[in-house]
């Protein structure tokens, strides 16, 4: 059984309004139609066996049942078990009617060949739809419609949804260097043309690009991906009416600030930070990789002043951040283990560093020594 349904402004708002005396005021913010916690669930990490199932599924549960309503996976992650958790932590939470299916925000991701498929799996589909070997780049990812569609479809059943709030194309600048520009930007937007078409049947509301370089890199680089230009293909994959592409996903954290502090976008005559960029794009940004699997806590110990010293760990110092960033919808953390949990959950009570403590940690200390 499926469940019906897609996060909402109405069914969000309710959502932070149960959490109103538990979370700080500006935990929660108004992004793309719905409100979102400045805190979301990764499942990237971890082993692809039932301990895991059993850790990644207990920790989304208690995430959403204090505040965070936020949940990211991939089809790839832990071979399609990062997926499955989700939809079963779904199905419990939703299922006992403690919460409905409106309040909550799930993204995933397409593009990788998950393991538990292999190349085999792949060379059978090929003929499908127009599909052919050369889609496959670096002998793991492809963006060809027919493929994006039949991996829509298994992560829909591995979710339990008939409608899945942000569905993202997975790192496509794997393809870059790989294939010229011009080939590249074909592909993407023969891939926004399919999404379009998935929004128009309700398969999901929004997509977007979920990179690890693109937005990173200077502009002109290798693996470089132009937000301008990648708007403008969803615009007219839309038939120039609303497009649905409204969210990125980029690392941003302390030994990873380029997002805010390096001007990689050509946004007119302007060259902007990606965060920046996006938003005058009328895109949502989404920060994987907020503590940068822990090698951010020894910067976040040396900030300790200006990034609480209240907070009892580095690793809520590091997550304190990268979700205080200006302009950024929400920091994605994994969390399976339960001391890890508690100190996320704990956050969620805090407030956000304000702008100017933000812009602060950038600067000289007392000392001389430089910042960020």
């Amino acid at each position: 059984m499926s469940l019906p349904g897609f996060a909402t402004l109405e069914g969000t708002s309710r959502y932070k309004d149960k959490f109103s005396s538990f979370c700080a005021k500006d935990h929660f913010r108004e992004v793309g139609g719905c409100w979102v916690s400045s805190i979301g669930v990764g499942t990237y990490l971890g082993n692809p066996d039932d301990s895991t199932d059993k850790l990644v599924t207990q920790a989304i549960v208690q995430s959403v049942q204090n505040g965070i309503n936020v949940l990211d996976t991939a089809i790839n992650y832990r071979r399609e078990r990062g997926e499955k958790s989700v939809g079963l932590a779904l199905e419990r939470l939703i299922g006992s009617g403690e919460f409905h299916r409106d309040e909550i925000l799930v993204c995933t991701k397409g593009g990788f060949l998950p393991q538990s498929l292999g190349t085999k799996w792949y060379a059978s589909q090929i003929g499908k739809g127009g599909l052919g070997m050369e889609d496959l780049v670096a002998g793991c990812h492809c963006m060809h419609p027919e493929y994006l569609s039949d991996q829509l479809e298994r992560s829909l059943k591995n979710l339990g949804l008939k409608t899945i709030d942000l569905y993202y194309i997975h790192n496509p600048e794997t393809q870059l260097g790989k294939v010229d520009d011009i080939t590249f930007y074909k592909r993407l937007a023969l891939a926004f043309e399919f999404l379009e078409s998935a929004v128009r049947e309700g398969k999901i509301k929004n997509y977007g690009l979920a990179t690890w370089k693109a937005f990173r890199q200077p502009e002109g680089h290798e693996q470089s991906i132009s937000l301008t230009r990648a708007k403008n293909l969803a615009r007219q994959s839309a038939g120039d009416e609303n497009d649905h592409f409204r969210f990125i996903q980029l690392p941003f954290n302390l030994p990873m600030p380029e997002a805010i502090r390096k001007s990689t976008q050509r946004v007119g005559d302007r060259l902007l930070p990606a965060l920046v960029a996006a938003r005058e794009l009328g895109i949502f940004p989404i920060a994987s990789g907020s503590i940068s699997q822990g090698k951010a806590l020894s910067l976040a110990e040396k900030l300790k002043a200006g990034l609480g010293k209240s907070l009892n760990h580095p690793a809520q110092r590091a997550l304190q951040f990268t979700r205080s960033a200006p302009g950024l919808a929400t920091a994605l953390v994994g969390m399976k283990q339960p001391e890890h949990l508690d100190q996320n959950l704990e956050l969620c009570k805090r407030p956000l560093l304000q702008p100017e403590q933000f812009q602060d940690l950038f600067k000289k200390n007392e000392s001389g020594k430089q910042g960020l």
